[in-house]
């Protein structure tokens, strides 16, 4: 359907009559909040069929967004939020499959680069753009968890800050006493941001969700160590698993962010929580129709 397709019917279903009864033949503009909950009917993402700058955007992951927003139909930057959420999948796709034991591969020291170039600065170029657009959480976000990989670059880098030589070297109780510290702070400020997504999407939700635990299982890995004083291989594996899962979130909610009318012939569906703003006006419109 057109866009001007898409708008009549919107009218048809949300608009009213002279009688006051829903449907039929409207005698009146759709309203910003009208249009809202024809979107949700609809069945399409938050920036389908915006037409007033005033209109209040329903959190979306494709956004980095767990709360109502603005408009971005009059906004002079792109969506920063699927270039972030991409850096941070494939770094997490990397280290966590080398945490499960993949092909054998022993040392994550491949994940430097990475950790430096992509996870690391794209990320936190994202997460800055993010401020830009007035996007505090997505800001918050990705140039947080692009601080993360930086840090852990510095950490694995072969003689270069020389911190795991400083803490007797990689595998010994002191330098795994440190990481598992260093993986339980970022596993506190995670839950923090999951609590903000709690009213936002499925897809938004679980992202952060499988985040906690990977960090969470992780640091419990390197703390609670096997007889040998070495990092639990059961745990760290586990950990693995659920990092592969938050990095596959992460990549749906940038599939998300980047597919609208213009480039895909589907809209990629987030699963909206029925507490959420979306499911609440979904609510309110099934009731009305």
């Amino acid at each position: 359907m057109t866009t001007e397709e898409n708008h009549q019917a919107f009218e048809k279903d949300f608009g009213n009559n002279s009688d006051g009864v829903s449907g039929g033949a409207p005698t009146h503009q759709l309203s910003a909040d009208e249009t809202a909950r024809a979107a949700a009917r609809f069945g399409y993402g938050p920036l389908a069929q915006v037409n007033t700058a005033e209109a209040q955007l329903r959190p979306f992951g494709g956004e980095f967004q767990p709360g109502l927003y603005k408009s971005v139909e009059h906004r002079k930057f792109g969506n920063p939020a699927p270039l972030g959420l991409s850096a941070f999948a494939l770094t997490t796709f990397v280290l966590s499959a080398i945490n499960m034991g993949a092909r054998d591969i022993r040392e994550p020291n491949i994940v430097v680069a990475l950790a430096f170039g992509y996870g690391g600065l794209v990320q936190l170029l994202a997460g800055m753009w993010e401020m830009a657009v007035g996007n505090t959480f997505g800001a918050t976000a990705l140039s947080s968890y692009g601080g993360f990989w930086l840090a852990f670059a510095i950490v694995l880098t072969p003689g270069g800050f020389e911190i795991g030589k400083a803490l007797g070297g990689a595998g010994t109780p002191q330098f795994d006493d440190s990481f598992g510290l260093f993986l339980f702070g970022w596993f506190i400020f995670t839950t923090i941001l999951l609590v903000c997504t709690l009213r936002s999407t499925v897809a938004f939700f679980l992202l952060f969700f499988f985040l906690d635990l990977t960090f969470l299982l992780l640091g419990i890995g390197y703390l609670h160590r096997t007889s040998e004083g070495k990092p639990n291989p059961p745990i760290i594996k586990t950990g693995g698993f659920f990092g592969l899962l938050a990095a596959f979130a992460a990549w749906y909610n940038a599939l998300a962010g980047i597919a609208d009318n213009s480039n895909s012939f589907f809209i990629v569906p987030v699963a909206h929580f029925p507490w959420s703003p979306t499911g609440r006006s979904r609510k309110t419109a099934r009731e009305t129709v």
